[in-house]
């Protein structure tokens, strides 16, 4: 361990908010988790926080970071991973009296790290974006950033995100449900029409997406998303323009504020996959060119999504829109990346609220919110 995290376990400054930043993780996600955790710590001011950096390896180990932005970064393509040796071991204690981190230091033993303010939740997918980390910190007590346990894992699950829209009035395109054993029957064939999409119905970052444009290639593509998730979306190909809305929890518990809307612009690749995201890079357009009474409608159906599945802290919200200007929602992430090259944040900037911002807001609506019900 550092020296300087040994000094900090001893005296802490009372007027900084002590922030663990909670990154890494056992999803497919790991490494875009890891990638937006590096830009959080860059952005935070060190006069007004002091960070706990906690990395969790694919493995679900909890270790104590080293806080090093920079290797927290893709380089020449390469992705970043926390593993063992990353740092000391760590544990959270899901006691709400406890001070909240326990270390183990193989040289010292067994320690107790000075209890953390808030967390940032920092994971993106499975065992982090999906309620149970969450429960976690609710159990402990601790404030975080970001969604209450249920509305994490109604978003995470793309099925129940559809079904809370629609009863809300928001749009959805045609989708067909496979669990575990089951495959798509001729009528819903039919009905959803070729290309469609197969997904894992619980991932994220377009990970074990595949766009099918011959009913031979199903069954593989099926096979790919099970890897994920047993769970499967078969959607229907929506033609249109990839519109996304940022969405910021209002401040001392106002209501929630909608950013000014982008518009992907997809330029060498057949659709909006995982490497076109975050290796590659795509275009985007910041306002998106559309309709301004089209643009209201988009960030209003952000809104209500926001509020249908009880969101809080941050949202992003994506929509398809045709060229006859019809609206579907496509997902919403409850934690969406946080990477330089990131829509929310850009999104943000171009409404006015700069990147260092928009996390100091986040923070300290979790810090106002606090945890239980409300």
């Amino acid at each position: 361990m550092p020296a300087s995290w040994k000094a900090q376990r001893r005296v802490t400054s009372p007027r900084k908010t002590r922030v663990a930043i909670v990154f890494g993780g056992r999803s497919t996600e790991h490494a875009i988790s890891c990638v937006s955790a590096g830009a959080i710590l860059g952005a935070l001011d060190p006069d007004q926080y002091e960070v706990v950096p906690v990395g969790i390896t694919r493995e679900g180990r909890w270790v104590l970071a080293s806080g090093d932005a920079s290797q927290l970064s893709i380089n020449d393509r390469k992705l970043p991973e926390i593993t063992a040796a990353s740092g000391d071991a760590l544990v959270l204690a899901a006691d709400p009296t406890a001070t909240g981190l326990i270390v183990r230091d193989a040289a010292e033993g067994v320690s107790e790290l000075a209890g953390v303010d808030v967390v940032f939740p920092v994971l993106h997918g499975a065992y982090g974006e999906d309620g149970t980390i969450q429960g976690m910190l609710e159990m402990a007590g601790i404030p975080y950033v970001g969604a209450n346990v249920f509305a994490s894992a109604a978003a995470m699950d793309k099925e129940f995100t559809k079904k809370l829209a629609a009863a809300e009035g928001i749009p959805v395109g045609p989708y067909a449900v496979l669990r575990a054993g089951t495959s798509l029957s001729e009528a819903d064939k039919e009905r959803l029409g070729l290309p469609v999409f197969v997904k894992p119905s619980r991932a994220g970052s377009s990970t074990g997406i595949t766009k099918v444009s011959d009913w031979a290639d199903l069954d593989a593509a099926i096979a790919t998303a099970r890897e994920i998730d047993p769970k499967v979306l078969v959607e229907a190909a929506i033609v249109g323009r990839e519109i996304e809305c940022g969405v910021l929890e209002g401040e001392s518990g106002g209501a929630p504020e909608a950013s000014m809307l982008a518009e992907i612009h997809v330029d060498d690749a057949d659709w909006y996959d995982f490497e076109t995201k975050y290796l590659v890079g795509s275009r985007y357009t910041i306002p998106a060119g559309v309709p301004d009474t089209l643009a209201r409608q988009v960030r209003e159906y952000a809104l209500r999504t926001f509020t249908a599945l009880d969101c809080a802290g941050l949202a992003r919200v994506d929509f398809f829109v045709t060229a006859a200007g019809e609206i579907f929602l496509n997902e919403i992430n409850t934690m969406p990346g946080m990477t330089p090259t990131s829509m929310f944040p850009q999104m943000w900037a171009a409404t006015g609220l700069e990147y260092p911002k928009v996390v100091d807001r986040l923070i300290r609506t979790a810090l106002h919110r606090g945890t239980g019900l409300h």
